[in-house]
């Protein structure tokens, strides 16, 4: 292993952290780009850090709050293994958000009300399960359009 430096480093987290090998332990790949795009190549690639804590406390807020995206600056000791290839390693003893990620978006499944009903669209299914509000399974519409008709079919037999 080359020479141990205390350092500061910037990144986004790109996968959600894991637990580490021991209790109140955490592991991440953070990348890390350069500073001043300006001065390097265009397509020079970023770092890619593989971070542990051995702080229980840090530990648990990559383990409970941290997500894919979020943009964080750890401070810690960096190591790079002799081999070039391998991305270097950083224990982290200190850890600050500066940007949580934008809260994902699920757009292929969409729930609907229509008055007493409930709708579910699915962008990988035409058919469209329809429930009332409070959980009733009304039935199967072929597609959207025939939404109001199985629900004209459900309230002529609640009628009866």
């Amino acid at each position: 292993m080359a020479p141990q430096t205390h350092q500061v480093i910037d990144g986004y987290v790109d996968a959600i952290p894991a637990p580490g090998t021991g209790w109140g332990t955490a592991r991440f790949d953070l990348i890390h780009s350069p500073a001043d795009a300006d001065l390097i190549a265009p397509d020079a690639p970023d770092t890619v850090y593989t971070c542990t804590t051995g702080d229980p406390r840090i530990a648990d807020v990559l383990l409970r709050e941290i997500q894919p995206g979020d943009l964080l600056r750890v401070t810690g000791t960096l190591a790079q293994p002799d081999d070039p290839e391998a991305p270097a390693h950083f224990s982290v003893d200190g850890l600050e958000v500066l940007e949580a990620a934008p809260a994902p978006v699920l757009y292929d499944l969409v729930l609907e009300r229509y008055g007493d009903y409930v709708v579910v669209f699915d962008a990988d299914r035409d058919k469209v399960p329809v429930f009332t509000v409070l959980g009733q399974w009304v039935g199967l519409a072929d597609n959207p359009d025939a939404i109001a008709g199985l629900i004209d079919i459900h309230e002529s037999r609640d009628r009866r």
